[in-house]
């Protein structure tokens, strides 16, 4: 499946609101300190506006940490607030769009829709909802454990449904404030929501300022049988792991198949592998530049999270060095499901060592690529051009460093081969993607 001429091809960077962006804290260079100074994501988002980036994706987790000793070695605390962070860069930024993400597991739909609809409001059109049942985290929740999947995915359709129809339940020009009459509101532009379904009921309507998008982006990360289910049900733009082109493109054909079950096309979907570059203006560079980010990083705690994120059933920092990685029957996760079946069949196939892995993957499993700007797009373009993405969502392994030379080398190579736009095309986030209104 080749992609359709006139659709725009969509950048997307990834930050996680911790203290570092990347595994190799320790490299020089890399900020340690953007946890507590939001000096630095400001920063970060002036670069990416400077490269013509539609939207940055800020990651959020709240799992458990049972020994704080197990993490003594990685910045995992502490991180922001997502949607605190997201909204003070609303009002010190212009163009770029900013999803958020929000457990449909641990959080009610009702706060969500005001949440999502005030940083609409706020960024005057650059919201998005990164649509998620959540890897794990039910005991921060008064739960006694970690919900099933199956039963996770059932409740985020119903919980998309509430919260899409609140931000409907308040048409956009229902305010009157008119001191003349007296009138604050016309009531027949005012809808509650009264549902009730099978995990919630609500009532609505939503005391929030009407969103200024028709509707917040909403964006979606799951690839297993129900994750594809639910993206190609609600999902606009759609994260994915995906390291090899021709998966990539089943993926893409599969979800879009999915998609039309929904009345839906690829006019409404954007796919977006995660991508990993360590760019330089010659091979040589790069490399150095990779080979650096190697040598920075605590390559036990990345192969003991990169095993635990995978489920593999084995911690990868004890296996010895060199040989051949072998793996048993694995137990199907409760958790990150597809990611667990990418990483489980690449090692199946390949074979590979420990430094293989680091070499290959990031700690959550994204593809590493390392060249110039020439042969970085080359990539690029090949996914983009054969239907394997819609664009790449980055995944920066440093800041600000990682940012800057991306901005600086590879965005002009994808404004000078026609891909990324010199100038933002609208002032929404969905105009910027170029989604339908809805």
């Amino acid at each position: 499946m080749s992609y359709s001429p006139g659709r725009s091809f969509a950048l997307g960077a990834y930050l996680t609101g911790s203290a570092t962006n990347g595994d190799a804290w320790r490299a020089p260079g890399e900020d340690v300190d953007a946890d507590i100074s939001f000096e630095r994501y400001r920063s970060y988002v002036d670069l990416l506006e400077q490269g013509r980036f539609d939207s940055i994706f800020l990651y959020d987790n709240m799992l458990p940490i049972p020994d704080p000793s197990a993490i003594a070695d990685t910045p995992v605390l502490a991180r922001w607030d997502t949607f605190t962070l997201l909204s003070a860069l609303a009002v010190t930024s212009r163009h770029i769009g900013l999803i958020g993400t929000a457990s449909t597991t641990f959080n009610e739909p009702y706060n969500v829709a005001r949440r999502v609809a005030t940083l609409d409001r706020l960024s005057n059109g650059r919201a998005g909802w990164n649509v998620v049942t959540a890897t794990g985290g039910g005991e921060n929740f008064n739960l006694p454990r970690h919900v099933d999947h199956q039963e996770r995915y059932e409740r985020a359709h119903e919980f998309v449904d509430v919260v899409t129809g609140l931000w409907k339940s308040v048409q956009p020009d229902a305010i009157l404030r008119d001191k003349e009459s007296g009138r604050w509101l016309d009531p027949a532009k005012v809808h509650p929501l009264n549902h009730k379904g099978h995990f919630y009921s609500v009532a609505g309507p939503l005391n929030a300022p009407p969103p200024v998008q028709s509707r917040p982006v909403l964006a979606q990360a799951g690839a297993s049988g129900a994750g594809k289910e639910l993206a190609a049900r609600i999902g606009e733009v759609i994260y994915t792991a995906e390291y090899d082109p021709a998966a990539g493109r089943d993926y893409r054909a599969d979800v879009l198949d999915r998609a039309r079950r929904y009345g839906r096309t690829e006019a409404h979907l954007r796919i977006l592998p995660g991508l990993a570059p360590f760019v330089g203006r010659t091979e040589d560079e790069a490399r150095g530049k990779f080979e650096t980010y190697l040598s920075c990083l605590n390559a036990g705690e990345v192969l003991r999270s990169f095993s635990a994120y995978a489920s593999l059933g084995i911690d990868l920092s004890q296996w010895p060095d060199g040989q051949p990685i072998r793996l048993k029957d694995v137990e199907e996760t409760n958790s990150h499901k597809s990611r667990q079946s990418l990483i489980v069949d690449w090692i199946r196939r390949e074979a590979p060592t420990t430094k293989d892995v680091l070499r290959t993957f990031t700690k959550g499993g994204h593809r590493i690529l390392v060249g110039t700007p020439q042969s970085i797009v080359d990539d690029m373009e090949g996914w983009y051009r054969t239907g394997a993405s819609d664009g790449f969502n980055i995944m920066f392994t440093s800041a600000p460093d990682g940012i800057r030379d991306f901005v600086t080398l590879v965005v002009p190579e994808l404004q000078k081969r026609g891909l990324l736009r010199r100038e933002y095309a609208g002032r929404t986030l969905r105009e910027n993607l170029g989604l339908p209104r809805l």
